[in-house]
C-alpha cells in the first residue's frame, strides 16, 4: 500500500481505515509512483525466473489489490496469500479482483499473521518504508522464514539519499505527482507526510536490510525518483 491515500499528514494506516480515502486509492499510486504499472510487471517477470507455474506467493502489503490483479492476470497458474493491516483495504482488494479472488486468500494482519509456508515467492511493495530499520529488519527476516530456499523476493519502497539532497528528493516527489495530475493541495501534504513520518533510508541501506534479512543475490532493478526496487533470494540455510 503506498502513502498516496493518505488525506494529512498524520497517522498513515488511519487514512488506510476511511473508506473514503480507500475508494480513491487506485487513482494515487500511478500519480505518485513512476512507472507505477511497469513495476508490476517486472515484478512478475522477475518472480517467474524461479517460481515454477504454480508457484504459491506471499503478497505483504496486499493493499487494494492493484498488485495482486496484475500478477494474477500475468500468471494464471499462481495462487497467493495477500496480508494487509487494514481492513478496508482488503475489503478494496476483494472489488478489484473480483472472479480472481477464486486464487486469493487475504489475511488482514502483519508479517506475524501470515501463513507458515513454505511459499514459491514473495513481494512487499510500497509498504517496508511504513517500519522503522529495526522492525524492517524483523520483517523481512519473516518473509525469509516463509520462503523455500532460493525462493525470489522482491521489495519496492520509498528509498533515496538521506544527506543533505533529501529535502530536495522530496520535492522532486511532490512535483512528479502534480505533474501526474494529482491536486496540489494533496501532493503538499503527501509530501509533508513523507518528510514527517515515513522511515525512509538511503538505497544501500536499504539493501543492507535485505541481506541482514537471509537474502542473497540482492539486485537493484527498479529505480525512480524518491523510489527503489531489489530482487533477492532466500538463502538455502533456513537455520
Amino acid at each position: 500500500m503506498t502513502h498516496s491515500a493518505q488525506p494529512e499528514p498524520t497517522n498513515f494506516v488511519a487514512a488506510f481505515s476511511d473508506p473514503e480515502a480507500v475508494a480513491r486509492y487506485a487513482d494515487g499510486p500511478p500519480r505518485f509512483v513512476p512507472g507505477f504499472e511497469a513495476l508490476h510487471r517486472m515484478t512478475g517477470i522477475l518472480l517467474a525466473e524461479h517460481a515454477p507455474a504454480d508457484a504459491s506467493i506471499l503478497v505483504l502489503g496486499a493493499g487494494g489489490g492493484l498488485e495482486l490483479r496484475a500478477l494474477a492476470e500475468a500468471h494464471h497458474g499462481w495462487t497467493f496469500v495477500g496480508v494487509d493491516p487494514a481492513r478496508e483495504m482488503l475489503r478494496q482488494a476483494e472489488r478489484t479482483l473480483g472472479s480472481l479472488m477464486d486464487r486469493v486468500t487475504l489475511v488482514e494482519g502483519t508479517i506475524d499473521d501470515a501463513p507458515d509456508g513454505p511459499f514459491d515467492a514473495a513481494t512487499c511493495l510500497l509498504t517496508l518504508h511504513f517500519l522503522d530499520p529495526a522492525a524492517r529488519e524483523d520483517t523481512v527476516r519473516a518473509i525469509h522464514r516463509r520462503l523455500k530456499p532460493g525462493a525470489p523476493f522482491v521489495a519496492a519502497h520509498g528509498s533515496f539519499p538521506q544527506d543533505d539532497s533529501r529535502s530536495r528528493w522530496i520535492a522532486r516527489y511532490e512535483a512528479y505527482a502534480v505533474a501526474s495530475g494529482a491536486d496540489r493541495d494533496q501532493a503538499a501534504k503527501a509530501r509533508s507526510a513523507v518528510e514527517a513520518h515515513l522511515h525512509t533510508l538511503a538505497p544501500e541501506t536499504d539493501a543492507a536490510v535485505l541481506r541482514a534479512g537471509g537474502f542473497r543475490d540482492v539486485e537493484l532493478f527498479f529505480a525512480a525518483f524518491t523510489w527503489r526496487g531489489w530482487i533477492g533470494r532466500a538463502c538455502q540455510d533456513k537455520g
